[in-house]
């Protein structure tokens, strides 16, 4: 009997459901079905091929050594290293050499290398050289010839008196006019040149408000990504509230993808032509998740550019353009995966809502 009905008989006498061989095994339910069906082309090599069939054999119950021989004859490439599993590799043990004392090392080591210590010398006193008794006359002296020379400069100045005023000018006479009641007024030409030098009121520009973000309803929700996406028929559970179990990626063994692909997402018709000036995404309780918002007039990649980015995530996100997006269509684009409690990765999407205008 072929590998992949061998497989499927024992999952079958067993019970087992694929998607409770996928959570066991941590292999995707695509892959258990192709091989199921006998073609290995996803498994990414004999290497992988060989762990799957292992993997899957023990979940359902069945002995894998039989059917690992049938694959090395019918299927596997040529070649030494490619017939080597990675439980196969595990099971072989190499002794591990005992390594000396690193640090007791070392400092021999800078012990020996170090240059010798100087010995200090002993340091002298210093003297300090008393002033004589000439340098103290001279000090004295400069002393008070500076006195002298403050004290002319201040009787030269007492002695011219206050400087002379200047007579007023024929330009002024009739600046001020005085009246018997004792108080100056302005005279005509005063008031005529301050008439002049007052500015006239301005109107003031009225400002513009703008416009406020205002909740933006996706009319459809689909899987975005390589083979279809991940899960199509959850993706509408991501949108419209109300929904507690939401969408979820399929299971991997690796933050990006298994290196099988480059992201997975969830794609959003607006329904008309909108102006997205923010997201907010629940991703529940995993962190770590690397995902973008992009916006576009064109459901492809090349017409969706990343707008707004966020790493490590986790819990809500919320994700804000530098500038409004304008696009019909959405792409919440994942690019690495958050870990899970079961030890592998994978993202949920419980609720999506955007703003805009």
């Amino acid at each position: 009997m072929p590998i992949g009905e061998t497989l499927a008989q024992a999952r079958q006498q067993a019970g087992l459901t694929l998607a409770q061989v996928s959570r066991q095994t941590r292999i995707r339910e695509t892959i258990i079905r192709k091989i199921e069906a006998g073609d290995f082309s996803e498994c990414g090599g004999d290497f992988y091929a060989r762990g799957h069939i292992r993997a899957i054999a023990k979940a359902v119950g069945t002995d894998s050594e039989p059917l690992i021989e049938e694959y090395d004859t019918r299927h596997r490439e040529p070649g030494a290293l490619a017939t080597v599993s990675l439980e196969e590799l595990l099971e072989t043990t190499v002794p591990q050499r005992r390594l000396p004392d690193l640090p007791a090392a070392w400092s021999r080591v800078t012990a020996a290398s170090a240059p010798p210590r100087r010995k200090a010398r002993p340091r002298t006193p210093r003297i300090r050289a008393r002033p004589t008794r000439r340098t103290r006359t001279w000090a004295v002296f400069v002393g008070l010839a500076l006195v002298v020379v403050v004290l002319g400069f201040v009787a030269l100045h007492v002695l011219a008196g206050p400087p002379p005023t200047a007579p007023p000018s024929a330009a002024g006479k009739h600046a001020v006019t005085r009246h018997d009641s004792g108080h100056s007024r302005p005279g005509p030409a005063a008031r005529a040149s301050h008439r002049a030098a007052a500015p006239s009121p301005s109107p003031k520009a009225r400002p513009t408000t703008p416009t406020a973000a205002q909740p933006l309803t996706p009319v459809q929700a689909t899987a975005f990504g390589p083979n279809g996406g991940d899960n199509p028929g959850l993706a509408h559970l991501a949108i419209g509230g109300g929904h507690s179990a939401g969408w979820h990626t399929d299971w991997y063994s690796s933050p990006r993808f298994g290196n099988l692909y480059p992201g997975t997402g969830l794609l959003l018709k607006m329904g008309r032509a909108v102006t997205v000036t923010g997201a907010q995404i629940d991703l529940g309780s995993g962190t770590g998740a690397s995902v973008q918002l992009r916006v576009g007039s064109t459901p492809t990649m090349a017409g969706l550019p990343p707008v707004a980015r966020a790493s490590g995530a986790g819990g809500t996100v919320r994700l804000h353009p530098a500038s409004p997006a304008h696009g019909r269509y959405v792409l919440i684009w994942f690019t690495r995966l958050p870990t899970d409690s079961s030890g592998t990765f994978q993202a949920s999407v419980y609720h999506i809502s955007l703003q805009g205008h």
